[in-house]
């Protein structure tokens, strides 16, 4: 049901909204890559960041969270915006799930890099965490040469 909410809203943005592509980094470690990261701005509301999320492991992940880094044109750091926890993701295998930009107002000359910060496995109280602001710094800085 989820999935189908998430591709109808998808549907409806793509038709009426432009599409800009969100870089993404990874931290050494982490049990989930995230690919296909692209946000959708509709007319009305705020941009929409849509992405797959791969789980690495041979372990069924119970939950992770994306964070989204948001940029000036200048290269200076203007938001961070964590995702509510993404529930349940198998051994190996993708989903998509979206965020909604809403944390700050999104310029055209910004740029958006998003990783995962944190998982957990499911029957365990130790979570993998990372750092992510540097190799978000680090992207936007590579764009700007």
């Amino acid at each position: 049901m989820m999935m189908l909410t998430c591709a109808g809203l998808m549907l409806f943005l793509a038709g009426a909204a432009g599409e800009t592509p969100a870089a993404t980094v990874q931290a050494d470690g982490s049990p989930v890559r995230l690919d296909r990261a692209t946000i959708l701005t509709a007319a009305d509301g705020p941009p929409v960041l849509l992405y797959s999320a791969t789980n690495l492991t041979d372990d069924q992940l119970d939950e992770f969270t994306v964070m989204a880094f948001v940029f000036s044109a200048e290269g200076k750091l203007k938001a961070r915006q964590v995702a509510p926890a993404r529930r349940t993701l198998d051994a190996h295998s993708t989903k998509y799930s979206t965020l909604v930009l809403d944390g700050s107002p999104i310029e055209a000359g910004d740029s958006i890099v998003i990783g995962v910060n944190q998982a957990q496995r499911v029957k365990s109280d130790v979570w993998w965490r990372a750092d992510l602001q540097a190799a978000a710094e680090a992207v936007v800085r590579g764009k700007k040469r």
